[in-house]
């Protein structure tokens, strides 16, 4: 499989672990990540999401872990062969068991999010068979600093059921992006960002395409440091 091209890195990919995908980059570019100096990215894949932050915050020292070995092994090449090999870890881990003293500024994730089923494709990544939002949300509601940000993309009609899970646990929705595939149809993922703090929401539009395979200026702006094609305009 060929490998996806960024500007300051590559992506190597293989059928065993989820590919490159739009939400994961929409994720990687929305994040508030300018105060994170700690990052937890919980299922990291190829470790695109990851090496996006290393990026765009050179301070950033990030822990990436995945429940899948295939996908720390490849997101481990990743961060080894980028610019920012020395801020990133790639570990296998069960964030159900994972035990540290550390607090993160940042717990960041795109989260397995359909139910359990009986599609044979990429289950671990795209199925709650190992990582539920219950799980996720209460252990990084253990994890997370007291001024962190914990930060996911999930479809837009999980919200309610993933907001009244944060609140419980005692974490607050600060921020939402809602994200439109094409200028014209529905919105159907949420980029949402929670903390400690209650506060007032804000609330953000974002369209990825003005037409079918037309990307918008936002979305060209949002990722210009990013994706080879804006080398172009």
């Amino acid at each position: 499989m060929k490998p996806f091209r960024f500007q300051q890195f590559d992506i190597q990919q293989n059928a065993d672990v989820f590919r490159v995908g739009t939400d994961a980059v929409l994720l990687g570019s929305l994040a508030n990540v300018s105060e994170a100096k700690k990052v937890l990215e919980v299922g990291t894949g190829t470790g695109i999401i990851s090496l996006m932050i290393a990026q765009r915050n050179p301070e950033a020292q990030i822990l990436a872990i995945d429940i899948n070995s295939e996908a720390v092994n490849i997101s481990q090449t990743n961060f080894i062969n980028s610019p920012f090999s020395e801020r990133l870890k790639s570990q296998l881990q069960d964030l159900k068991n994972f035990d540290t003293e550390q607090k993160f500024d940042l717990i960041i994730s795109n989260p397995p999010y359909f139910e359990i089923n009986s599609s044979e494709k990429d289950i671990l990544a795209r199925q709650r068979l190992e990582l539920s939002f219950s799980d996720l949300i209460k252990k990084s509601s253990q994890l997370l600093s007291g001024n962190g940000l914990f930060t996911v993309i999930i479809p837009i009609d999980s919200e309610k059921e993933f907001t009244e899970l944060c609140f419980k646990n005692k974490l607050f929705i600060q921020r939402k992006v809602v994200i439109k595939g094409i200028k014209t149809s529905e919105p159907k993922r949420l980029v949402l960002e929670y903390s400690f703090s209650e506060s007032e929401t804000q609330v953000e539009n974002f369209v990825i395409e003005k037409s079918p395979r037309v990307y918008s200026n936002e979305y060209l702006e949002l990722t210009k440091e990013f994706h080879q094609f804006n080398k172009k305009l």
